[in-house]
């Protein structure tokens, strides 16, 4: 490739993972889109099945750990590659501010200058993903139109071959990641290897070149002589886990930011006892060279402000940023208890992790991981706060506690003795949010574990960040427990069984929010008929369910003094509008008749119902209508009716069940009535299960979903 990167046709690092077979599609695409705009880095993401995680499939140019945050994101995620693909459009970031000011969760993690461009993978169709790539600093901030144009027609011609692999039911197969790889020979005009070695061996300082992993690929005397590390130990392996004084993540920061900005930086590090070093960073598209001196003041240490005993690497700064980030958008108590356990267990090396809070002056176990046996741990809930166990004493002083062994452990508590444990060491953390204890984290490890002083300040820090998500996911799911309870109370809680009619009915809050929305069904017999509404009132909070109620009994009201679908449809716009609210609503209300097998249906903005004849044949009924209720007290609200015959299926749905970011609403909906066609003849609630998971299949529901289903009965089954 251009500037020396690897070519889409050299092998990439490592082997080929099993199964991979047939030329590289993706990493092929990467390539050579790189190579067209002489980017640095880039990766592609792919959709997966479902329609809400984008996963990356390939990257190239840099190690895959520096984009390991991101490795797999939401759709809705506010990140440039979701954004690219949730929109369907080309986002650029200019630069350093461009990124902290758009989007701050990756500027917290990679604090560089950098480009970068985000372009969706996409047909007319079908979203597949999305691709991005990066230049350094030295960018212009302004990408030049043959730079956009070729990345979209790039990927536009990566979206075709995907659609055509999915057509052909082609699975791709995994490819391996593209990294540049460095020049074994050297080149015509420049000295041989021999004499270049000659030459860097007399130099008056260390040299030593890394590869894009960190990795050390050759070492001068000078340099092994200043970091005291045999040139052995220090070839193959990361400069710092071979040198134990260098193994500080403001290191291994500084290596980052020089391969992402291809910018020299430098840092000051302390060789013990006394000897400062001075360490300035050369980067390349290939790796980057150290150059190695000792420091020649005290002055370099102040300014770079590094003192002896800085903080280890057992968690790195980038997992303490993606952990705070991820910890903000946790929702509810298991939430964090995952992402506790995925990004703090294996930083802190340990084996089992129990989350443990208070209610009612007792302990409560609020979640925990690693343990083959629960009860070992279930057995604690309940536990009054008076017990002298290290659990209820750190949750109640917000004091953390430390046990090497098992041994120090009994010997602070002894009531322990006769409690079994799979651990041989512990680390029990305060949670401590809004300056009081909210619980503890227990850390446990299978082995004897010591606990210097830096690792203990790291852990109590993180307990911190930790606390602050368990505070807002208490309240998240004291909130979400209410919110249940208030839409049950709106909701009917069962359907009337009625002549002629069978019905199912569903309903699925959407998954951002309070849970709770303006969505409505009913089921309704007046004057020897039977009436049903379904409705959608803007919003999706506890004054959208309060008028999501009132509309529902105003609806049952008016059917009972025997108005018409249209009189009906218009008097509940007037109440609507006579409340003074600035909410509107869509609603659907049909006056059913089976026994004359037909319905009048009247609509107000809401989506079209779908009927399935008894042959199996779905369309789409083309019900007219007025606007949605509360814009126009003048507005009327016409009625249609329809033939139902026995045996016939209506599908009264609202626009959650359809609607969702990225994917073609009229697609939807073919695909809705071509479920309904196949299954409709199956019993009623197994079809209403059907059909309702057909949109619930979405894991970041921006709506609500309700579902009424209406069958018409033969007269023999009446």
């Amino acid at each position: 490739m251009a500037d020396g990167r690897a070519s889409a046709h050299e092998q990439p690092e490592g082997e080929a993972r099993p199964g991979s077979v047939g030329k590289p599609l993706l990493s092929l695409a990467l390539a050579r889109m790189m190579e067209e705009v002489r980017a640095l880095a880039g990766g592609v993401y792919l959709l997966e099945p479902g329609g809400s995680v984008l996963e990356m499939a390939v990257m190239a140019g840099l190690p895959r750990a520096f984009a390991a945050p991101w490795e797999r994101v939401g759709l809705g995620a506010p990140v440039p590659v979701a954004e690219a693909a949730r929109e369907r459009r080309f986002v650029w970031v200019s630069g350093e501010e461009d990124m902290a000011r758009r989007f701050p969760r990756v500027a917290v993690v990679l604090p560089y200058p950098f480009a970068l461009a985000a372009v969706p993978v996409a047909t007319p169709s079908t979203v597949y993903g999305s691709v991005f790539v990066t230049w350094p600093g030295s960018h212009p901030p302004e990408l030049s139109d043959r730079e956009r144009e070729q990345l979209r027609a790039a990927c536009d011609r990566l979206a075709l071959r995907l659609e055509r692999a999915a057509a052909a039911r082609r699975p791709l197969p995994p490819e391996a990641d593209l990294l540049a790889t460095s020049p074994e020979t050297p080149t015509a005009d420049t000295l041989g290897t021999a004499e270049a070695a000659r030459m860097v061996s007399r130099l008056p300082y260390g040299l030593c070149s890394l590869d894009l992993h960190g990795r050390v690929c050759f070492v001068n005397a000078a340099g092994t002589e200043l970091l005291g590390v045999p040139s052995g130990t220090l070839l193959g392996s990361q400069l710092w886990v071979s040198v134990p004084w260098l193994d500080d993540p403001v290191y291994e920061d500084r290596y980052r930011a020089a391969l992402f900005s291809l910018q020299v930086t430098s840092f000051v590090a302390l060789r013990p006892p006394g000897d400062w070093l001075s360490f300035q960073l050369y980067p390349s598209t290939t790796g980057l060279s150290v150059r190695i001196t000792r420091a020649r003041a005290a002055a370099d240490l102040e300014r770079a402000g590094r003192r002896p005993g800085g903080p280890s690497s057992l968690v790195t700064i980038s997992q303490v940023l993606s952990l705070a980030g991820a910890l903000t958008e946790a929702a509810g108590v298991q939430d964090v208890v995952q992402l506790v356990a995925d990004e703090i267990m294996p930083a802190a090396g340990c084996q089992t992790l129990v989350l443990l809070g208070s209610r009612g002056g007792r302990m409560r176990v609020v979640g925990h991981r690693g343990y083959a046996d629960a009860q070992l741990v279930e057995r604690f809930d309940g536990l009054p706060l008076t017990g002298q166990t290290p659990g209820v004493q750190v949750l109640t002083t917000g004091v953390p506690a430390f046990f090497e062994s098992r041994g120090e452990l009994e010997q602070a508590y002894p009531v322990v003795r006769e409690m079994p444990s799979q651990m041989a060491a512990w680390a029990f953390l305060p949670l401590i949010a809004s300056g009081r204890p909210v619980g503890t984290c227990v850390l446990g490890y299978a082995e004897r574990h010591a606990f210097p002083a830096d690792e203990r300040a790291v852990l109590t820090s993180l307990g911190g960040l930790i606390a602050q998500a368990l505070e807002r996911a208490l309240l998240y799911d004291a909130t979400h427990r209410v919110a249940h309870g208030l839409q049950a109370a709106l909701l009917p809680s069962s359907l009337p069984s009625l002549p002629g009619i069978e019905a199912a009915a569903r309903y699925l809050p959407a998954t951002q929010g309070m849970d709770i929305g303006g969505d409505f069904y009913d089921l309704v017999s007046s004057h020897g008929r039977a009436s049903a509404v379904i409705g959608d009132v803007q919003g999706h909070n506890v004054t959208a369910a309060g008028l999501m109620g009132q509309i529902r009994t105003a609806v049952r009201a008016y059917t009972t003094v025997g108005q018409a679908p249209e009189e009906v449809m218009s008097s509940t716009n007037r109440l609507l509008i006579d409340l003074g609210s600035e909410l509107f609503a869509s609603c659907l209300y049909l006056r059913l008749d089976p026994g004359a097998g037909r319905a009048v249906l009247a609509r107000a903005g809401h989506p079209q119902p779908l009927l399935r004849s008894p042959d199996g044949q779905v369309r789409v009924l083309d019900v007219a209508g007025g606007p949605l209720l509360g814009i126009d007290a003048s507005a009327t609200y016409p009625a249609t009716e329809v033939e139902l015959p026995p045996g016939s299926v209506l599908a009264l749905y609202t626009d959650g069940l359809i609607e969702s970011p990225g994917v073609d609403i009229d697609e939807t909906l073919a695909a809705l009535g071509r479920r309904l066609a196949e299954t409709g003849d199956r019993p009623l609630d197994e079809l209403a299960d059907g059909l309702v998971e057909f949109g619930s299949g979405v894991t970041d529901r921006v709506d609500d979903i309700a579902l009424l289903l209406l069958r018409a009965r033969a007269r023999a089954e009446r």
